[in-house]
């Protein structure tokens, strides 16, 4: 087992095309760290360059003490799991995995002490003399991580491994994997483009976009404290809402215009964000997540200031809650070039109302909200959990307008 660190890593290619630049991010000796972003962030490019399956242009990647950067691929004592299983068809599950030994010509016995404990923690017993064809997706999978343990290594690096696998395996498989990467303690690099994934999984989360890393943080931190736009529109599922807003000065108090409707802040949320006080009179981009929105008849004594009148547009019942679409006249989604960005990184294709219908917000309402579509509702609103934006960088604003980095 060994730390892994990129130091200032970057990688460009022939063409000019840049994929990863500048990236400094240390693994440290036993952790699950997972590497997260959109298609094209360069998060599978930076996994490959540690495996040595990418040449680096620039920076250093260290395992242990040792910097790998011409070191080959098989020298680097790193054990790889693809999102294809990448199994031999004509060998049985015990040849699959016992197969890199042989080629290394260790012991018979070494071979099966080896192959014997990593089918034992990953339930392969029965399926040894089986043939890749008569196993299930998720025994499949199995078979790859089982041929990954063997060899034994400093650090695993994970490509995707469960996008193959049906939605309720899936499920499965992250549990499955997350106990035996805590069980083996072996330093772990996971590439997913799956937020949830990612938060349930990991021990800390590096974001990624456009080549560079945007946050890298414990999940909860992420997901409370993101560290600007993108970080904040992309960890959380529905996406967070994204409104144009105005901080005003209310008795003594910070209030929020939203069109025609003020939300006035409690003493908990000031506290918590005292740079909001320099921006009074000033616009910002104010970020509600759906989870803080509520059918304010579900919670009466939430202040008439601590809700948004809207009407719904869509109702889907989800069994233990409701997700429900509504406008609020008057109010502009924020249309900044990040938030146009991110719309596009993260293939989000909600509806943009324009117009009299001013802003289309999604909120999850507890599943006994009687509301229908084309009614109107009031949201209350936990002003303790919103957040706020820079128009201009997209940069959080907290106890002073964030840099970058955990918070």
């Amino acid at each position: 087992m060994a730390e892994v660190v990129f130091d200032k890593v970057g990688k460009t290619y022939p063409d000019g095309t840049t994929a990863v630049s500048g990236l400094d991010l240390d693994i440290s000796d036993g952790e699950f760290m997972v590497l997260v972003g959109p298609s094209g962030c360069g998060k599978t490019t930076a996994l490959r360059m540690a495996a040595g399956l990418e040449d680096i242009t620039a920076g250093a990647i260290r395992i242990g003490e040792r910097v790998v950067n011409h070191v080959p691929s098989r020298d680097r004592d790193i054990a790889m799991v693809f999102q294809s299983y990448a199994l031999y068809p004509h060998l049985s599950v015990y040849e699959n995995m016992a197969f890199g030994l042989k080629v290394k010509k260790m012991p018979k016995a070494e071979i099966e002490r080896r192959v014997g404990y990593a089918a034992d923690v990953l339930g392969l017993e029965p399926f040894l003399k089986r043939k890749p064809r008569a196993l299930s997706g998720g025994q499949r999978q199995r078979v790859a991580m089982g041929r990954a343990i063997v060899r034994e290594p400093q650090a695993f690096l994970m490509d995707e491994p469960l996008s193959n696998l049906d939605a309720k395996l899936r499920v499965q498989m992250r549990a499955e994997v997350s106990r035996l990467q805590r069980d083996l303690g072996v330093t772990t690099i996971y590439v997913t483009h799956d937020q949830v994934e990612a938060m349930t999984m990991g021990d800390r989360v590096a974001v990624m976009r456009k080549g560079e890393l945007q946050q890298v943080a414990d999940p909860q931190t992420l997901y409370d404290r993101p560290v600007n736009l993108f970080v904040a529109g992309f960890i959380g599922s529905p996406a967070m809402n994204m409104l144009e807003a105005t901080v005003e000065s209310q008795n003594g108090g910070i209030a929020l215009a939203l069109g025609d409707q003020r939300i006035l802040l409690d003493a908990e949320a000031v506290a918590q964000r005292p740079a909001l006080a320099d921006h009074v009179g000033r616009p910002v981009i104010l970020g509600i997540r759906p989870e803080d929105l509520e059918d304010a008849a579900l919670v009466p004594d939430t202040p008439a200031d601590r809700r948004l009148k809207g009407n719904v547009e869509l109702r889907e019942a989800l069994g233990s809650e409701l997700h429900v679409h509504f406008s609020v006249p008057g109010v502009s989604e924020a249309a900044t070039d990040e938030v146009q960005e991110l719309a596009k990184d993260t293939g989000d294709e909600r509806t943009q109302a324009t117009g009299a219908a001013g802003a289309l917000l999604v909120g999850r309402f507890n599943a006994r909200a009687d509301v229908r579509e084309g009614e109107p509702v009031e949201a209350a609103v936990d002003t303790r959990a919103l957040h706020f934006f820079e128009p201009d960088t997209g940069l959080g604003i907290y106890d002073h307008v964030e840099k970058g980095g955990t918070t």
